[in-house]
């Protein structure tokens, strides 16, 4: 399965590096994530300039895509010519957004009648967009979740492995990444975030 992680100009790297990091550690059984963005080089909110290994119309084919937050995010969600490159499908695709990626998933119409994550900068502006904004880290119904707050991200990989390749792979992953001595204390509390919603696609 291929995973876009759309990466917007001024995007947070926390979002977008964390999500990849931990999917492309299951590389090995066909999950992939590949930095989406809309121009060829982006930079981050603190100036760091990455290069895009896939472009914005890799989109429509990916099987996953997760939407990244950045200080741009409002001017993202008022390019109609930029969201007319954001083409998904939530029947065949997994659909993920973080903090303010929220406000393109509600601009787009994929959170009609579900009430989201983000963070608390993002809330008020998420929530003029008629979504109500859930005090949690992390929800999903469907096959559209979203995640608030930066290390959030960690909830929406778990997610996407977890439904991708099952509970045993996230939780592999989980536990190489974890602080030292805090194993099973990191693995419990992303999968107890993400089990409700992250039955594994058959």
């Amino acid at each position: 399965m291929q995973v876009a992680v759309v990466t917007f100009d001024g995007f947070n790297e926390l979002d977008s590096f964390i999500a990849s990091a931990l999917i492309n550690r299951r590389r090995k059984d066909g999950l992939e994530a590949f930095i989406t963005t809309p121009t060829p080089v982006v930079a981050s909110m603190n100036g760091v300039e990455v290069t895009g290994q896939r472009p914005m119309e890799f989109v429509t084919e990916a099987d996953v895509v997760l939407i990244g937050s950045g200080v741009k995010a409002r001017e993202v969600v008022a390019d109609d010519r930029l969201l007319s490159q954001l083409r998904l499908d939530p029947s065949r695709q997994l659909i993920g957004a973080q903090c303010s990626g929220a406000l393109v998933l509600a601009r787009l119409g994929l959170l009609k009648g579900m009430p989201a994550c983000t963070d608390m900068k993002s809330r008020p502006f998420v929530e003029a967009s008629g979504i109500t904004v859930l005090d949690e880290p992390f929800h999903a119904e469907g096959n559209v979740a979203t995640a608030g707050g930066c290390l959030a991200s960690q909830y929406l990989a778990t997610w996407v492995i977890t439904r991708s390749l099952g509970e045993d792979a996230a939780r592999e992953v989980l536990d190489y990444v974890a602080p030292v001595g805090e194993n099973e204390e990191t693995v419990e509390r992303a999968l107890r975030a993400v089990r409700p919603a992250a039955v594994a696609v058959s």
